[in-house]
């Protein structure tokens, strides 16, 4: 297999820029050796997400996981679950894949594209228990608001690749940006808020407390939740029990 390769997008609003940044040698060690073993190459063609695993259970797809720490710990601690990970930033991906194998987590798998790309045209309907969006960047500048990746029509799609009873997670540190991101998926036909006060949410014990978070709360910072719930639709509902 070939390692994940950068391709040109025709969208012309990104919720990303690409920092490369310098691959260490274990990361592109991994993203020679292991690639073949945890990661899935880009194409066109629709995945099969049982096949994929070799297995059917819960599918949890997490959007931009950084160094991938706490997805790792995630597909580690809940083996019953399987985990798709999506990233743009190569050394990220080199990161996570050397947790991958240094845990063994034969329940996790790797994509290296835009997470648009990808749910547009290799994610089947109705096929994800959950997506989790955690600290994405806020563009807290006003003017660049607009490339935040929570908007309606994300979420849209995001609902249309969910299982009926599939739960949406985002968390965020920006307070604005948590307020955006209620006021879109209050608008959005598709999802029920979770909350008991319809807003955010204890952080889950499934979600790992990063060190940037500890020191957050140490300086006062706050962090946001939100939970969503995918109303019920036509589509067929999925199988298994989420992590509480």
């Amino acid at each position: 297999m070939s390692k994940p390769e950068q391709k040109a997008s025709h969208r012309t609003i990104r919720s990303f820029v690409r920092r490369e940044g310098r691959l260490t040698r274990g990361q592109e060690h991994a993203l020679t050796e292991l690639w073949p073993v945890y990661g899935i190459n880009n194409d066109a063609s629709v995945l099969d997400l049982d096949a994929v695993f070799g297995r059917t259970a819960v599918k949890i797809l997490e959007i931009g996981f950084g160094n991938g720490k706490s997805l790792a710990q995630m597909a580690a601690t809940h083996p019953e679950n399987d985990y798709l990970g999506i990233e743009v930033h190569r050394p990220g991906v080199g990161s996570l894949l050397i947790l991958a194998e240094e845990q063994n987590l034969s329940n996790l798998r790797v994509i290296c594209d835009d997470a648009v790309e990808v749910l547009n045209h290799r994610i089947p309907d109705a096929s994800l228990d959950q997506v989790q969006i955690f600290f994405p960047d806020p563009w807290h500048k006003k003017r660049h608001h607009k490339r935040r990746i929570i908007q309606p029509t994300f979420i849209r799609l995001i609902a249309q690749k969910l299982k009926s009873g599939g739960r949406l997670h985002l968390a965020t540190d920006w307070e604005d940006y948590a307020r955006q991101m209620s006021e879109v998926l209050k608008h959005s036909p598709d999802f029920e808020n979770t909350s008991h006060t319809n807003d955010f949410v204890p952080r889950p014990d499934y979600r790992p407390l990063t060190k940037f978070e500890q020191r957050g709360q140490r300086l006062g910072h706050g962090v946001w939740d939100l939970v969503y719930r995918r109303k019920n639709n036509d589509l067929v509902a999925g199988r298994g029990h989420l992590v509480k």
